[in-house]
């Protein structure tokens, strides 16, 4: 039988970072960030201060090589407290660290480890383009091999905290100097890089958490930028999807619990014919579905979070937990509204900033379409 209760020290871990949120970010500045469009990056350093960067990092980059249980833990709850600061998170942990540990280049490693660790780095995934989503085959952007290096051109969009990032790690079809079609390819695109123009782009939602149109036009890079293997871009970034969509199912897991604990809050306290709401049985039954829900996420959460530790395979587990928890989350906080009304409806709720935030999720890092499609493959059914 698989334990998945958190021991004593990952407790304490979650503990400091409870308290670190509930000092930075008690709910009216989550609110005043959300209304503002402020990101989190000025939290960076106050966060590697805490050593939570360098948590799933090995110790011989100066990392506390906790297993991924540990971070699935945090996520959680840095998700219950406030999304943007967990995507954050997840974007250095779950993405910038891990990639460079599994197809970076020595040189790449000691260059940005360090900084990552310390909250002075951030690595943007520039994969989505205009006719290019989860058909990476479609990707027009393109990397032409020149006597100094590579010259991108092409672009990019829907690309999450890009402006703010040290590196755009960009996905684009390498052609040899004699135009061969070498294949797809991922290059660290120093953010500074002349030729790159970055456009912000309106949202419903997630409005901490900016995302941008990127134009690349003849944009010089050296060739220690590419990372990697020539021609091996995508296959590199599959290989450490399952830490990405790890770390999105964990995180809206803690979204979803806590539209859940202010859907309580409300029913418990809203009169209605002279007792709570959640006198209703009806009212009760929505909540203890959104609960046994919630339940469901987090454990194939750590079901997820277990296998990642013991570096067993997880490519179907980490689709599954990614459609889990992201239409739970969608389900509490569709019902999270309806049971709130107009008190949830209000642009001063938390409720309805769950509600229009976790619309993004089921389409993000993947559509649940697509997840859904690779579930079924793996159970050895084919289209």
């Amino acid at each position: 039988m698989i334990d998945f209760a958190p021991t004593d020290a990952q407790n304490e871990i979650v503990a400091a970072v409870t308290k670190f949120c509930a000092r930075r970010l008690p709910p009216q500045e989550v609110r005043r960030r959300d209304a503002e469009k402020i990101p989190p990056y000025d939290l960076l350093p106050e966060m590697a201060a805490l050593g939570l960067f360098r948590l799933a990092a090995p110790a011989e980059y100066g990392g506390l090589a906790e297993p991924w249980t540990t971070i699935a833990l945090v996520q959680e709850e840095l998700g219950r407290r406030a999304y943007f600061v967990a995507s954050i998170f997840n974007r250095i942990v779950g993405f910038g660290v891990q990639s460079l540990l599994v197809y970076g280049s020595p040189t790449q490693r000691r260059e940005l480890l360090p900084k990552l660790l310390d909250g002075r780095a951030l690595l943007a995934l520039a994969l989505t383009e205009p006719e290019a989503g989860s058909d990476a085959a479609a990707t027009h952007t393109r990397a032409s091999k020149v006597e100094d290096g590579w010259r991108l051109n092409g672009r990019k969009t829907w690309i999450s905290d890009a402006d703010a990032a040290s590196h755009l790690m960009t996905l684009a079809r390498a052609r040899g100097r004699d135009g061969a079609d070498l294949g797809l390819t991922l290059f660290l695109v120093p953010r500074e890089s002349a030729g790159l123009t970055m456009t912000a782009l309106p949202k419903v939602g997630n409005n901490a958490m900016p995302s941008f149109d990127i134009g690349y036009d003849d944009v010089l890079v050296i060739d220690a930028a590419a990372m990697g293997e020539i021609g091996r871009g995508f296959a590199h970034v599959l290989s450490t999807l399952h830490f990405s969509r790890a770390s999105l199912a964990a995180t809206v897991t803690g979204c979803a619990q806590a539209a859940v604990d202010l859907a309580i809050a409300h029913v418990c306290e809203r009169v209605q014919f002279g007792r709570p709401l959640a006198a209703l049985q009806s009212v009760r039954h929505r909540i203890a579905d959104m609960q046994m829900r919630v339940d469901q996420a987090r454990l194939t959460v750590r079901h997820l979070a277990w296998l990642i530790a013991q570096g067993r395979p997880a490519r179907r587990e980490s689709s599954q937990a990614k459609v889990i928890a992201t239409e739970t989350l969608q389900f509490v906080t569709d019902h999270g509204m309806q049971l709130m009304a107009s008190a949830g409806y209000s642009a001063d709720s938390d409720m309805q900033r769950y509600w229009r935030d976790a619309r993004l999720y089921s389409f993000g890092e993947g559509a649940n379409e697509i997840h859904r499609d690779l579930i079924a493959r793996e159970l050895g059914l084919e289209g």
